[in-house]
């Protein structure tokens, strides 16, 4: 099934799963997904708007140029989604408790997210944006951080001896998280 240019409005997915299919400039306002599944949908070129996602089954769901906006996305497991061409924006959503783990993200943008508490472990988020975004407890390990962003974005805490982080950015209020595995006290 193809579904090209339809606008979805306050439907209840949660309960009532979307039908499987190719979803094509698509889009969902106010939706509810939590709970739901959307595992073995395509999503090409769609926008999600105050939508609810959270722990939504997304195994071998296809992100291809998609927009979430001020959606929630918690527990969302994105590393379960198809890796081929993966690639999607979230602006001003609640991404707590998300796994990316060992998934290709380059260039990716988060603007005005929550990202408490995710696991970035083995991600390729080289040349990524971190703007204005919260990253306590969040898990970098074995990530490659080449030329990210994170000027903006606050409480990440990460060793920088268990990442790749040449020509990443920094603010200088912030870096303080980059050596707190030390175990010094710094006034």
């Amino acid at each position: 099934m193809s579904v090209v240019d339809q606008v979805f409005k306050n439907k209840d997915f949660g309960n009532t799963p979307l039908p499987k299919g190719e979803y094509d400039s698509c889009t969902f306002e106010n939706c509810n997904f939590a709970e739901g599944d959307i595992s073995n949908i395509s999503f090409l070129e769609c926008e999600f708007i105050n939508c609810n996602l959270s722990n939504v089954n997304m195994a071998h769901t296809s992100l291809k140029e998609v927009f979430f906006k001020d959606c929630k996305l918690t527990g969302a497991q994105f590393h379960k989604c198809d890796p081929f061409l993966l690639n999607f924006t979230p602006s001003n959503c609640q991404l707590n408790f998300a796994s990316f783990y060992n998934l290709n993200l380059k260039g990716i943008q988060f603007t005005d997210c929550n990202l408490q508490n995710c696991d970035f472990t083995q991600a390729d988020l080289s040349k990524a944006v971190f703007h204005n975004c919260d990253l306590k407890n969040s898990q970098f390990d074995q990530t490659n951080l080449k030329g990210s962003d994170f000027r903006t974005s606050f409480n990440y805490n990460f060793n920088p001896e268990h990442n790749q982080l040449k020509g990443a950015k920094f603010s200088k209020d912030q870096v303080l998280g980059l050596l707190s595995h030390l175990g010094i006290k710094i006034d």
